[in-house]
């Protein structure tokens, strides 16, 4: 009997032993990307029970079965899900993107860590670069974005001195300025340059998005929406973040192209390498690029060509040719018996020659589970040259005869160099996040002018200048802790942090002969007088909270305070909601208020120009506005800029290949700051006696001031469709883009001082208006087919620019510019699995804006305005990529 009750009591024992084991049998381990980078929030799931748990921020995942070998199903949104049978009690998921690129988990717009394009509350455009860089035309980062998000353009600029070499940008048609740019989700500093020569962005002074090699670069995020309350100033028009890349291996790239008509030849080569660090998901990523573009000419007047020459060498008449073949009436022999040759006669107008290099890293390495150490930066070095507008021997009070018989075409010759930095570290205390980062930029013009003299100096002018330069340093210090709280409602993120920000800008003058008694001609030297040694600092706070109220309803509240030792202090905020009313069908809007602070080189700018007119020096002056002429003239100090942002948006998804989005949005900005027009004449260039007697007491006859003059409207509406669908062996996508966008500037200025009562079309004219409403395209549309099969990969772009007008106001006229669409075409052709060749065209069918009419060409030298897709026409292309 004993015996039979032992039995009884060790298989009992031995029984729920067994089932106490098997209902503890606890498995671990990491999810990650297929290139190591830990995933959180993934949810690991057992097979067939209500058993589950998500991931850490490494990626690490515990979860108890009661079977021996469960079946795991992992899915995070954004990847595939898995099914995984646990045969070890330790396993490394790792999980891959979805083919559909809509679904990709965003970081501006939200800062909810779960939050994907589709599911925020603002509209946010990504763009894969590093997907499709190989295919597109473009190399560099304005014109990819240019020709991928509807309300984004940029155009190259001519004869507009440093403009030429910062290829300017706008978002939704509003200023450069008015676009905040990050790197990996941290503050981008500016360049230090004014655009002060009456081109888009007239007095604004934006981010040189060229100065970030594409090669190095993820993938772009564009949130377009106002988003100041979230990420301070100049968050006006939207936010582009550059995610820089993160992967591991090799790759190269080398495109050559040239345009139909045999210049602009453009070399770009690049390197990319990643690799591992450790086994918790470290990295560190390389990129090195060169890239070199050549100059082109677009001049309606091409060539100009030498009819005669008496034996004294100082008698010549001269003709403009259309037609460049006519240029063989020159005597080659006769030119080269001077010393000359035919370029020497050439109007050089058209594309800047621009060339860069470039370097850039960015990595990440865990030093524990709960710390991270991160940083990212890079250098580029750029050269470019421009010119002014060609000065003819007859130019008698330009032109020193003895130096430059035949006249001269001067030439600015700058280098940009830009540096950045950024590290920091994160920090996990439970399901709290911390992240500590420091990012300093860096950017300096330093201008040389060759090929010039300056007029006062006579036989002993120099032929080229060191004409000075100027520099902005930012640095940026950030606090920001958050925590998403899952279990509250059916989510709740909440964030807040704090950011320091200094900021320096200098101008350092040049060579007293670029200066001196007018200066170098085209580019006068800065002097002592326009020396800049200036800064600020900013202190803020904000709180971002976003809540799933429901599965259906998402609310999102933010708020900033910011407060600068130069102009004060703001405070802004931002409302925005989402409500699905299907499973596939959402509606989403905000309502937002913001701000731009008045940036430093706005503030201090200055420069005295000297040109000489009727044998007289005529100087013409940007003053600082708190300048004692500026007093004098009741010109207000500057404030910041306010906006009122209202946007409201649908998207719906019939299936899963198919994403419909469509947004309206409404800005309205005051107090927006301009640069004057030339005040000292009126409207039609005679001089005013009363404004000239004031500017003569500072060394000029006129002058020009930044201020806050004016308030614009704008509404548009931007439409994105794609959709992803199977044609035989192949994939195909499709995708359609539409932005429609008007601006509009109150006719009522602000602040006007009483003297130029009357002048309003001086003070802010007819031209400036038009840069703001008019010169970018209120419409715009691409429409894009890209079919994939086997080795083959086939892009056919249209994309459609709307019509510009511009203002010539006060010498030239009214001119619209017709509507034109624009051809891409890339074929590309994968020799082996990692080598891959392409061919390709950028306006296939070389197509221009509409002629400029007469009056508004510069007596007919300048052909084209650049304006829509530019000047330089149909460009072909090949590209051989390499990748281990």
């Amino acid at each position: 009997m004993r015996k039979k009750l032992k039995l009884i009591i060790t298989l009992i024992l031995t029984l729920s032993s067994s089932l106490f084991f098997a209902q503890n049998h606890e498995i671990s381990g990491t999810i990650t990307t297929e290139t190591g980078i830990p995933l959180e929030f993934a949810t690991i799931l057992v097979k067939g029970s209500k058993t589950s748990t998500t991931s850490d921020a490494l990626g690490k995942f515990k979860i108890s079965s009661a079977a021996n070998n469960p079946t795991l199903i992992v899915s995070l949104f954004g990847y595939q899900t898995r099914e995984i049978v646990a045969k070890d009690h330790f396993e490394d998921i790792q999980l891959v993107l979805e083919n559909n690129r809509l679904d990709e988990i965003v970081v501006v717009g939200s800062r909810n860590p779960k939050k994907s394009k589709l599911e925020t509350a603002v509209p946010v455009d990504v763009v894969n670069l590093a997907k499709i860089r190989n295919t597109t035309p473009q190399t560099t980062t304005n014109d990819i974005l240019t020709y991928l998000i509807p309300s984004f353009n940029s155009n190259r600029q001519s004869s507009a001195d440093g403009t030429e070499h910062i290829d300017p940008a706008s978002l939704r048609g509003l200023g450069p300025d008015q676009v905040l740019v990050l790197i990996n989700g941290k503050r981008r500093h500016t360049t230090s340059l004014v655009n002060y020569q009456n081109t888009v962005g007239n007095g604004s002074v934006g981010t040189d998005l060229s100065a970030i090699p594409a090669s190095a670069i993820k993938r772009i995020e564009v949130l377009r929406d106002g988003a100041a309350a979230q990420y301070g100033s100049d968050a006006i028009a939207g936010v582009i973040n550059l995610v820089l890349k993160d992967n591991a291996g090799f790759e190269a790239n080398a495109t050559y192209g040239s345009t139909s008509r045999d210049d602009g030849q453009t070399t770009n080569l690049n390197l990319n390498y990643g690799t591992k660090i450790g086994n918790k998901g470290g990295f560190i990523n390389f990129t090195g690029e060169f890239n070199d573009r050549q100059k082109t000419n677009r001049s309606q007047n091409h060539n100009l060509i030498i009819f005669d020459q008496s034996a004294q060498g100082n008698f010549f008449a001269y003709e403009y040719a259309d037609d460049p073949a006519q240029s063989r009436q020159i005597d080659d022999n006769l030119l080269a018996q001077n010393g000359l040759k035919r370029d020497d006669f050439n109007f050089q107008i058209g594309d800047a020659k621009i060339q860069n290099i470039q370097g850039f890293f960015n990595a990440s390495i865990p030093l524990n589970d709960q710390i991270e150490f991160y940083a990212s930066g890079g250098v580029s070095h750029r050269k470019g040259t421009g010119y002014g507008f060609r000065r003819l021997p007859s130019e008698t009070e330009s032109v020193v005869a003895s130096i430059f018989p035949f006249g001269f075409q001067p030439e600015l010759n700058s280098v940009v160099t830009d540096l950045s930095s950024s590290f920091g570290f994160k920090f996990k205390f439970g399901e709290w996040k911390l992240d500590l980062s420091n990012t300093i930029g860096e950017n300096k013009f330093v201008y040389d002018v060759s090929n010039t003299n300056n007029f006062s100096l006579g036989d002993a002018s120099p032929t080229e200048f060191k004409a000075g330069n100027h520099s902005f340093l930012q640095n940026t210090v950030n606090a920001d802790i958050s925590r998403l709280y899952k279990d509250i409602f059916s989510g709740l993120n909440v964030a807040f942090g704090a950011e320091y920000r200094y900021e320096k800008y200098k101008i350092v003058p040049g060579e007293e002969a670029s200066y001196i008694n007018g200066g170098a001609q085209s580019f006068p030297g800065f002097s002592p007088l326009n020396e800049v040694n200036e800064d600020r600092n900013s202190v803020g706070v904000y709180a971002d909270v976003e809540a799933d109220i429901t599965d259906k309803f998402l609310v999102g509240i933010a708020g900033r305070y910011e407060d600068y030792t130069d102009f004060g202090n703001t405070i802004n905020g931002k409302l925005s909601l989402r409500y699905k009313i299907l499973d596939n069908l959402f509606v989403r809007g905000a309502i937002s208020s913001g701000f731009r602070a008045p940036s430093l080189h706005q503030q201090y700018f200055n420069n005295i120009a000297t040109d000489v007119v009727d044998g007289e020096l005529l100087n013409s002056g940007i003053f600082r506005n708190d300048s004692e002429v500026a007093k004098q003239l009741g010109i207000p100090k500057l404030k910041e800029e306010t906006s009122r942002n209202y946007s409201f948006g649908v998207v719906f998804s019939p299936t899963k290949q198919l994403h419909i989005t469509a947004d309206y949005y409404h800005i309205r900005i005051d107090n927006r700051i301009i640069l004057t027009g030339n005040l000292g004449n009126d409207a039609y260039g005679e001089p005013v006696p009363e404004l000239r007697n004031l500017f003569a007491q500072y060394g000029a006859q006129t002058g020009r001031f930044f201020t806050n003059a004016i308030n614009t409207t704008t509404n548009g509406i931007d439409v994105v469709i794609d959709y992803d669908l199977n044609a035989g062996r192949g994939k195909l996508n499709l995708s359609l883009l539409y932005n429609y966008n008007n601006n509009q500037v109150d006719n009522q200025l602000n602040n006007i001082p009483s003297i130029f009562i009357g002048q309003e079309d001086v003070y802010y004219g007819p031209q400036e208006r038009s840069l703001i409403e008019s010169n970018t395209p209120k419409h715009k549309g691409t429409f894009a087919v890209n079919y994939n099969i086997d080795k083959w990969n086939f892009l056919l772009r249209n994309t459609y620019f709307g019509e510009v007008v511009r203002d010539g106001f006060p010498f030239g006229g009214i001119q619209r510019h017709n509507g034109k669409v624009v051809t891409d075409l890339t074929i590309a052709y994968k020799i082996t699995p990692k080598l891959q060749f392409a061919l390709g065209a950028n306006n296939l069918f070389d197509v221009f804006p509409d002629k400029q009419i007469y009056e508004n060409s510069y007596f007919g030298v300048f052909k084209y305005a650049p304006v829509q897709m530019g000047t330089t026409g149909a460009y072909y292309f090949g590209r051989m990529s390499f990748s281990l």
